[in-house]
């Protein structure tokens, strides 16, 4: 083999230029004395909570056998695992199982309200949809 062709794992230089060197601080205004101070202050609009949008609460009856399900549907913008989180939370507080299915979250039961709570609290906006 030839030498030539070797790459030199001995460190080598260290770096020659700084990309920062040509940056300048004029213009910019004074940073503050404690940033740990002015992190702790929050605007009044960015202590509003965003809602993360509409979801629909269902309760159904049809091709259950007669059973009861609270169908939670139409999140947007949520994955799987944070649909999950929220169906433990929900047969936690109803005190019921429950599933997450074709990205719809399932509560045996006519459980509403509780399904609501769980949501409001979440940051989503519930709405009790069908009969």
């Amino acid at each position: 083999m030839a030498d030539s062709k070797r790459i030199p794992t001995t460190g080598g230089p260290g770096l020659v230029q700084s990309p920062f060197a040509g940056l300048s601080s004029e213009g910019l205004p004074p940073a503050p004395e404690n940033p740990a101070a002015e992190s702790a202050k929050i605007s009044p609009a960015k202590s509003l909570k965003k809602h993360r949008g509409r979801v629909d609460i269902l309760r159904v009856k049809a091709g259950r056998g007669g059973k009861t399900v609270t169908v939670v549907k139409n999140f947007v913008g949520i994955g799987l695992p944070e649909k999950e989180q929220l169906a433990k939370a929900m047969q936690r507080a109803c005190g019921t199982g429950g599933t997450v299915k074709d990205g719809q979250i399932e509560i045996q039961g006519d459980k509403r309200e509780e399904v609501a709570r769980i949501l409001t609290e979440a940051n989503f906006h519930p709405v009790f949809a069908g009969g």
